[in-house]
């Protein structure tokens, strides 16, 4: 199996989705199934490099393409998203059902998980009914075997009447076989009698009356018997989708023939209200009969390991006060292992720095070419870089490490309650633990979440949890202002405990922001979802550190570099232009300073976060810049330097609590609200989303500054 690259190709819209092929005779392979049965891990086996990604055609959710290329032939992959059914109850089943009806995928890869396969089966009992070109993979075969669990793969075949492939993807394991089912099919050289589910007397008589009207509609595009239950079942969404693709409406005579054959239903007692439940009820009865003969359970209390994880890290007692000793094992961890590389690659950068002045000296470059590029856009990267790189790189791998092992759902499960009270949807969890590498990449996450509200809810609240770039400045006013006297590895604790608590503070500030949000500017009640939790795996470590290394690392800090240098290069500017015998970076601190006083900061440090908006790493560089009164960021030897700086312009306890909890809570850097306006498509919710963390940091800095110094303690 290999891949093949393209960059032309014909293009053709298959379901609204642009797909390129290289030739006519490439394939369309859709790839289906329900979260977290290693769908993705299929996926990326199959195609490995060659993926792009993009949205479905007018929703937030993610498609991702890839190629393929086995045994001469070459397959165009789409991964659809994933979900339990075809039921259209929500916008990722929407799409998976759209794309297998009315994008012509010449076949439908269904991928279960062995370990649960009866519950799987119900999403591929749905396709079928849709498409003949079904091929089910049946994967974690590896988890089965070990688990005890067997899985006759013949007599699941000839009871379904498609192909079915055991695969084991996270080792590769059976997907050649399964991309030779795939040729065969596509190739029509495999027979099929695909199992039908056959319904009440009742239903089948009222399918019967509809489905001549119906297939006339249609002439063959899809299948009429499905179609026919779908009107019965009375699915606006389907009928949506009818007109758009197809572009036609009902005929009078389907009208006349849905309306008799609901009256039907009626008198043999199955109302509308009732008949999905009946078709439903019938499909799972389908799985259990053929799974109680298709799979053997050696050991019944095969899932007895993963309940009792469970019982402790998802106990209402425990489940909290592990999560939170996680938090602070991955923080202490990021923390510590840090230190060191940090300071390498800073020293590596900034000699690499005075390499750079040695050679426009050389060449007698002017110091207003120096100086900006120099001192302004390179060494603010330089900053950057060596501040992000490092936790980042540790960062990551960590929370990837969480995310394979299945205990990220659990997070979600322990905090679905805290989010439901607030009147927002439980997922949010998720894409509140994203933003902790970066609040783009949790605003992105938000796609999981299905209702519109609780999406911008999500959005709106999602930059409460510091991400990457806000760590330093938090690191740095922890351990000079609060964790000074102890020493050695305490200090390192008492760092990691403050900066937990921190968190927490942020974790708070989200529920508390969503639940305000939630009754006044997006009101509404919290939706209901299915939330699985997978079994715990075995983190695939080398496909860990490479996955958040590229994925993650590199590409946040590629996007943070992009926006550090020019921000550099206008600081510097700032900085060297004198106006009345002081800069412009003072005159405008100036301006600042009496509101700035209120908030317990000064007018230099809340300039210092204006200016930081491009990337949040250089809000500490640029308020040292301004009390030192020099063109460029200034490095310092140890932090204890730093803290002398900053008690001789003011600095007490009260500016660190503050500075750090408007860190905390203020708006987002330039990438995520770039990232906002091109997932709400609103500069409406964009300015909120900038508005409604703002208003909270300077509301609780007014409140914290001004209780202190009533009460004498500043």
């Amino acid at each position: 199996m290999g891949l093949t690259g393209s960059s032309t190709g014909a293009r053709i819209l298959n379901s609204g989705l642009h797909i390129e092929k290289e030739t006519e005779q490439d394939k369309v392979i859709a790839l289906a199934g329900n979260p977290n049965v290693g769908k993705s891990t299929v996926f990326n086996s199959l195609t490995g490099l060659r993926q792009h990604t993009g949205n479905w055609p007018g929703k937030t959710v993610t498609n991702v393409q890839g190629r393929c290329r086995h045994k001469e032939n070459n397959f165009i992959m789409v991964d659809i998203p994933g979900t339990y059914s075809l039921m259209a109850n929500s916008v990722e089943e929407e799409v998976a059902r759209d794309f297998i009806c009315f994008g012509n995928p010449d076949a439908v890869v269904v991928v279960a998980d062995a370990t649960c396969l009866e519950r799987n089966l119900n999403l591929v009992l749905q396709i079928i009914e849709i498409t003949d070109k079904v091929v089910l993979c049946v994967n974690l075969m590896d988890e089965a075997r070990k688990k005890k669990i067997h899985i006759d793969l013949d007599y699941l075949s000839s009871c379904l009447g498609i192909p079915v492939i055991g695969t084991s993807a996270r080792s590769g394991g059976g997907l050649a076989q399964l991309m030779d089912a795939v040729a065969s099919l596509t190739d029509s050289s495999f027979k099929l009698k695909p199992l039908r589910v056959t319904y009440c007397d009742e239903i089948e008589k009222a399918v019967s009356l509809l489905r001549p009207a119906v297939a006339d509609l249609l002439k063959g595009r899809i299948d009429s018997r499905w179609v026919s239950l779908k009107l019965l079942d009375g699915d606006e969404s389907l009928l949506s989708s009818l007109k758009n693709y197809l572009g036609g409406n009902l005929t009078p005579k389907i009208s006349e023939m849905l309306d008799e054959a609901k009256k039907l239903l009626d008198e043999a007692g199955i109302p509308q209200s009732r008949f999905r439940d009946t078709v439903v009820t019938k499909i799972v009865k389908t799985c259990e009969e053929i799974c109680r003969k298709a799979v053997k359970f050696e050991k019944r209390e095969y899932a007895e390991r993963d309940r009792r994880i469970d019982k402790v890290l998802t106990s209402k007692l425990t489940g909290i006060p592990i999560m939170l000793a996680l938090l602070f094992f991955v923080f202490w961890l990021t923390l510590t292992g840090a230190n060191y590389p940090s300071k390498l690659i800073a020293g590596v950068l900034f000699r690499l720095q005075d390499l750079l002045h040695e050679l426009l000296q050389r060449i007698s470059a002017p110091s207003w070419v120096s100086g900006p590029l120099i001192d302004g856009a390179y060494r603010t990267l330089a900053w950057v870089v060596s501040v992000m790189l490092p936790p980042m790189a540790i960062f990551f791998p960590l929370f990837t490490l969480l995310e394979d092992s299945g205990y990220l759902p659990r997070i979600a499960f322990n905090l679905d309650n805290f989010f439901r009270k607030a009147c927002a949807h439980g997922k949010q969890a998720l894409t509140m633990c994203m933003g902790f590498g970066c609040n783009a990449a949790g605003v992105i996450g938000c796609r999981i979440i299905d209702s519109p509200r609780e999406r911008l809810l999500a959005i709106i609240t999602n930059s409460f949890v510091p991400c990457n770039g806000r760590f330093p400045t938090l690191i740095a006013v922890i351990t000079m202002f609060f964790s000074g006297a102890a020493d050695g590895a305490f200090k390192s604790l008492a760092s990691t405990l403050i900066l937990t608590g921190i968190i927490v503070i942020g974790v708070a500030m989200t529920v508390l922001v969503s639940k305000l949000l939630s009754k006044t500017l997006l009101k509404g009640m919290p939706s209901s979802f299915n939330l699985e939790l997978p079994p715990y795996r075995r983190p695939q470590f080398g496909k860990v550190i490479v996955r958040s290394v590229l994925d993650r690392t590199l590409f946040v800090l590629g996007r943070a570099a992009a926006v550090a240098a020019p921000a550099g290069f206008f600081i510097w500017i700032l900085a060297n232009i004198d106006v009345s015998g002081a800069s412009l970076l003072t005159h405008t601190a100036g301006f600042l300073d009496p509101f700035a006083r209120l908030m317990g900061l000064d007018g230099y440090i809340l300039l210092a976060f204006i200016l930081g908006f491009p990337a949040n790493e250089i809000v500490m560089p640029i308020v040292i810049m301004s009390y030192m009164a020099s063109g460029s960021l200034t490095e310092f030897d140890s932090l204890t330097q730093l803290h002398t700086l900053l008690v001789s312009h003011g600095w007490t306890w009260l500016t660190a609590v503050c500075v750090m909890l408007f860190s905390l809570m203020h708006w987002p850097c330039g990438t995520t609200c770039l990232t906002i306006k091109k997932e709400t498509q609103s500069l409406k919710w964009t300015l909120v989303s900038i508005a409604v963390p703002t208003a909270a940091g300077v509301v609780v800095c007014l409140i914290i500054a001004n209780a202190a110094r009533l009460l004498g303690l500043a």
